[in-house]
């Protein structure tokens, strides 16, 4: 090994040795998150101590890490670069206990999730995919209900996992934010309306409609409700997917989930009618509880979830 060789493996040595390695937890979320002040929410820490943080690491790496000002936050090379280290250091940090434990090291058992119908959340399925990559020997039981059952299943400990809207949140479950549902009413091709648009949910108030049910979540049931729309009925499933059929039909006007509809209205089989932001949304939620007997298997599958959620 030559001088310089071996001067620099010294140097970088004690660099490992010297860094504070809470820097690059912190400037990993900062990244993640694009804005000092989110990742501070995130870590319930104040915005100055981020800040202060980052700086030091910037201190310490001689190096600028990002820019921050009027034109939002952006990465440098250099920060990126950091970034995609931190990402692989969180990921081997993460598979230590795995690592560690004989348990671990070979999950095995079910687990039991129960989500609302015809849902269509991309970082769920992605959540899904690389669970099972991870923990093929997990045997994963997927069940169907509307959005009480989910919570009442959740609370009976016959789930562990529930996918569901949730208007009133329940102190002794615990939520993480999935994504945000955008519902339209949608006519078919036979209706009358189809290829009109409608800038006042009002102005639906005397259409006749198909009803979702005990399908239908508590802000769609409110927007309706606060415009009139649903008065006139002429038909009700509450499987989602039947009272689709009938939309596209011609039966009646029907809320959908936008990215449900969408390979309809991309076929030409249904229209929605109204095109501005005055819709119903759905929060959607992974919803767990915390009192339920420990399940390995729960806890690596909402570690993916938290991965998705983040990254989408």
């Amino acid at each position: 090994m030559g001088r310089k060789q071996a001067d620099a493996t010294v140097r970088d040595l004690q660099f490992a040795r010297n860094l504070d390695w809470n820097l690059l937890k912190f400037f990993h979320e900062i990244a993640i998150a694009h804005s000092v002040t989110k990742a501070a929410q995130e870590l319930n820490r104040k915005q100055p101590a981020l800040s202060l943080a980052l700086r030091r690491l910037e201190e310490r790496l001689g190096v600028k890490l990002c820019h921050r000002g009027p034109g939002g936050f952006e990465l440098t090379e250099e920060g990126r670069i950091l970034s995609e280290s931190c990402r692989e250091f969180t990921g081997a940090i993460r598979e230590i206990p795995a690592r560690l434990s004989d348990i671990k090291a070979e999950i095995r058992g079910h687990l039991r999730v129960m989500l609302v119908s015809n849902l269509v959340a991309p970082p769920l399925d992605e959540a899904i995919a690389a669970f099972h990559a991870k923990y093929p020997a997990v045997e994963l039981i997927v069940e169907v209900a509307a959005w009480t059952e989910v919570v009442n299943s959740l609370i009976q400990h016959r789930i562990d996992v529930g996918i569901s809207p949730s208007r009133v949140k329940r102190a002794e479950l615990a939520y993480l934010h999935l994504f945000t549902e955008v519902h339209r009413p949608y006519c078919g091709r036979p209706h009358r309306l189809f290829g009109k648009r409608v800038a006042d949910p009002a102005d639906l108030a005397n259409e006749t409609f198909v009803l979702t049910g005990a399908d239908e979540g508590d802000e769609l049931t409110q927007f309706r409700l606060e415009h009139g729309l649903g008065r006139n009925i002429a038909g009700m499933s509450d499987h989602l997917e039947e009272a689709k059929r009938l939309a596209v039909l011609g039966i009646g006007l029907c809320f959908l989930p936008e990215g449900y509809a969408q390979p309809d209205v991309d076929a030409g089989r249904l229209w929605p009618l109204l095109t501005g932001a005055d819709v119903p949304r759905n929060n959607m939620f992974v919803v767990t509880d915390p009192q339920s007997p420990s399940h390995t298997a729960r806890e690596l599958f909402l570690a993916e979830m938290v991965d998705q959620t983040r990254l989408a």
